[in-house]
């Protein structure tokens, strides 16, 4: 509460000395229409000073709250114009401070109050009346403060709940953005990484055999033109991704895998394909196993060239997806692991299944699982 004062708490702290004043002023007129009082008439001046001095230590409540409202409220027990001062100290508290304090200080009031009652009686209000108006006027001071206190802490919560969820809702739309781009990089790896395979295994035909038959330089020249192609509308389609939802666009399954062995095997790899399936798997799983065989295709032209590949899909409904790949290893091809297969393992992950890949009697296995519900 200390520090220096804005506009605002000017506004509040002059209405405040103007409330504790006009208290004073009402209570003072009203004795002296009440007629002579059975009291000295220096104990009556005594009180107007002492209302005045309580009314200007107003100004002090925003730095010591509890100290003046303490000296305020023993005032009040043998002073009647300090009231309003005490009432507006008691209310300060019961913003400002927790409740254990304001209430000490609100039975303290009562106290004094009560004192009051008996030290300085009033013959036409009577005793009962007396303690009655006390307990009325500080009761209403203190829970109009405490229901101010409620009021601004509830606000505040609701502020730092605002503020907590604007935090939450911008780290999830980063962590979202964060995905979008793994998924599109994991995206460009599998298309391209897998359309490049095949322009380097050509290119590389053409540059160790210039002297190559003249039909084979046109067949390998229209593979390279085909497949560069092939890559300009794959990058299209997973750049589409950032204009349109990933269930928009086309997403290759199992059934676009004979194609894409076609391809290796016109390449110059030979790849031998078994499927046996009692149906299309779900869309998440034959995606997956589209992209483990793209992924093991790629690898095996990068690796061992000109290899026999060995490519099962097996499964049904409920038994689960299982995709296995198979080539030899040649002594220049050594492991075929690689940003790939990191990249397929958090797909698999993120389809619920499980990757393996390594050496195995002579060759590099890739055999993945994939859920298949019932």
């Amino acid at each position: 509460m200390s520090g220096r004062r804005g506009v605002r708490d000017w506004v509040v702290d002059s209405t405040a000395f103007a409330l504790a004043v006009l208290a004073g002023l009402v209570l003072s007129g009203l004795r002296i229409e009440a007629g002579p009082m059975p009291e000295p008439p220096w104990l009556y001046n005594l009180d107007q000073v002492v209302g005045a001095l309580g009314c200007g230590a107003l100004w002090l409540r925003r730095r010591w709250p509890v100290q003046l409202a303490v000296a305020l409220i023993a005032v009040s027990a043998v002073s009647e114009l300090v009231a309003g001062a005490m009432l507006i100290a008691l209310f300060t508290v019961a913003v400002h401070r927790p409740p254990r304090t304001t209430l000490a200080l609100f039975g303290l009031g009562l106290l004094a109050g009560g004192a009051y009652t008996f030290v300085r009686p009033d013959p036409e209000t009577g005793l009962a009346m007396s303690l009655i108006l006390s307990f009325a006027m500080q009761s209403t001071a203190v829970g109009w403060g405490l229901f101010v206190s409620h009021r601004r802490k509830l606000v505040e919560s609701l502020r730092e709940r605002a503020a907590r969820a604007e935090s939450e809702s911008r780290m999830r739309a980063e962590q979202a953005q964060r995905d979008t781009r793994d998924t599109i990089a994991r995206e460009i790896h599998d298309v391209l990484g897998h359309r490049l395979s095949l322009l380097s295994v050509h290119a590389g035909a053409l540059e160790f055999r210039p002297d190559a038959p003249a039909a084979d330089v046109v067949r390998a020249a229209g593979v390279i033109r085909e497949n560069a192609h092939l890559a300009l509308q794959d990058l299209r389609e997973v750049i589409g991704v950032l204009r349109a939802p990933v269930g928009e666009l086309p997403q290759p399954g199992v059934a676009d895998v004979e194609r894409l062995v076609g391809e290796s095997v016109r390449a110059g790899t030979p790849v031998d394909l078994t499927v046996s399936l009692d149906r299309e798997p779900p869309e998440q799983a034959g995606r997956t196993a589209y992209r483990i065989v793209q992924e093991a295709l790629t690898n095996a032209r990068k690796h061992a060239p000109g290899e026999p590949v060995r490519v099962a899909l097996t499964g049904r409904a409920g038994a689960g997806l299982t995709v296995e790949v198979r080539n030899r290893v040649t002594s220049a091809a050594g492991g075929q692991g690689g940003q790939g297969l990191i990249g397929l393992a958090e797909r698999v992950t993120l389809a619920e299944g499980t990757l393996e890949h390594g050496p195995e009697a002579g060759e590099w296995r890739l055999s993945a699982s994939l859920p298949w519900p019932a």
